[in-house]
């Protein structure tokens, strides 16, 4: 989405001030790099970890493959997802292939994470995963915490769900994060998501960092060539061309003739403990509903307004009642709401077992503008034994308070967000 300048800088500094607030997590037991010398360009701006030949076998032996491209508005949109696709055709232009468009606009690696099983491992066996959140993890207001339980979630699934899946990690390009290179400093989110995909022996690209630095060497303009964190067919193309030559780089290589698809391992331990690997969307009509609540089983806004794609035109359980309660049983370590949040979403009141009632407000930076997607996590590290398969409540209260930017106090949930043990 197209912010101004003021935006951007709030933006900053939200986030300055989430890194300050975080608190320790795991990964401070890992070294970050926090700073850069802007002006020293590397030989090409991906890190290739890992292997990819699992995919390439199938790819070049078996002459089939199922890729699926993971991210938000920038994944979904036409432009370099369909020309990776045709890239990866001509490359093996014997070969039967399957792309999924797995991009959900205003999303980032939360709602990633929880909607994994359903956008990636439905569609059954997947030999290469493109994933992008790096953008909308950092807009959204994701802390540091955050994108690492949201980023981790979605690696350490695919690791565990399907070993032999090879991963490619991507971060695209924004105005703020140019700010931050341009600094001297590493963005936050950048920082979390290579040190996930470093963990996990991902190959990554780091496009934000490459069009910084031929911005800066004059060889285009923004405005001008790339013109938005929406690229231009211009920007397309040119991150189309740098996943071109990390394949290159990876597959540079013949194949031996006695190469096999080989799972990939992985760490026993998380990085975070309370990372989203277990992520799951769980039916709106498992609550249990008092007086004020419903589920409208095709749920569209009663005026005009922009929606997104499986968020309108789907069962959704709805309240606009302050005072009016409902309840949802689970198990797992977290559990949290994925919403609708237009201009007249309101604030909940909500608790965990009986518990201290709590605050949440629903309403986001761009709800005036559409009904957004939206991810709350609510609760997060529950503390159950592992395997303990404690069942929960959460009870949800609609507020009679309200964002003074919004019209009313409405809480539209699409789906329950449950993070369960393996």
């Amino acid at each position: 989405m197209n912010q101004s300048t003021s935006a951007s800088a709030l933006r900053l500094a939200a986030i300055a001030a989430m890194v300050l607030l975080a608190g320790c997590t795991p990964l401070q037991s890992q070294r970050i790099a926090t700073t850069i010398d802007i002006t020293q360009r590397p030989d090409d701006w991906f890190t290739m970890r890992g292997s990819l030949d699992n995919c390439r076998i199938r790819f070049e032996r078996d002459k089939v493959g199922r890729v699926v491209f993971l991210g938000g508005s920038i994944t979904h949109m036409r432009g370099w997802r369909d020309m990776t696709a045709k890239m990866l055709q001509e490359r093996f232009p014997e070969t039967k292939f399957e792309f999924i468009d797995a991009g959900i606009p205003s999303t980032g690696s939360t709602p990633g994470a929880f909607r994994f099983e359903r956008d990636v491992l439905g569609h059954g066996r997947v030999d290469l995963l493109f994933e992008e959140a790096a953008v909308n993890d950092s807009t959204n207001f994701r802390t540091p915490t955050e994108m690492t339980r949201g980023y981790e979630g979605i690696i350490r699934h695919a690791r565990l769900a399907q070993p032999d899946m090879d991963v490619i990690t991507m971060h695209f390009v924004a105005p703020w994060l140019m700010e931050d290179y341009n600094a001297g400093k590493v963005p936050v989110v950048v920082q979390r998501h290579e040190q996930v995909s470093a963990y996990y022996d991902v190959p990554s690209i780091n496009l934000a960092l490459e069009v910084t630095q031929r911005i800066n060497a004059g060889e285009f303009e923004w405005k001008k060539d790339f013109r938005d964190l929406h690229p231009s067919p211009f920007g397309h193309k040119l991150y189309t061309s740098t996943i071109g030559r990390l394949l290159d780089t990876a597959w540079s290589q013949p194949l031996t003739p006695d190469a096999k698809i080989t799972p990939h391992e992985y760490p026993k331990r998380l990085l975070d403990d309370a990372s989203y690997y277990g992520g799951r969307l769980v039916d709106v009509r498992e609550a249990q509903l008092g007086k004020g609540w419903k589920v409208d089983p095709s749920w569209k806004p009663a005026k005009k307004a922009h929606t997104r794609p499986g968020f309108v035109d789907v069962p959704m359980l709805v309240s606009e009642t302050p005072g009016a309660v409902m309840k949802f049983k689970f198990t797992g370590n977290a559990v949290g709401l994925f919403v609708a949040a237009g201009e007249d979403a309101g604030i909940i009141d909500w608790r965990l077992d009986d518990g201290e009632w709590k605050q949440q407000n629903l309403f986001t930076e761009w709800s005036n503008q559409l009904h957004i997607p939206w991810a709350y996590v609510l609760a997060a590290n529950i503390d159950d034994a592992p395997g303990a398969n404690t069942m929960h409540t959460l009870e949800v209260r609609i507020s009679d308070q309200k964002d003074d930017r919004s019209a009313g106090h409405a809480c539209r949930i699409v789906h329950f967000l449950v993070n369960r043990d393996k």
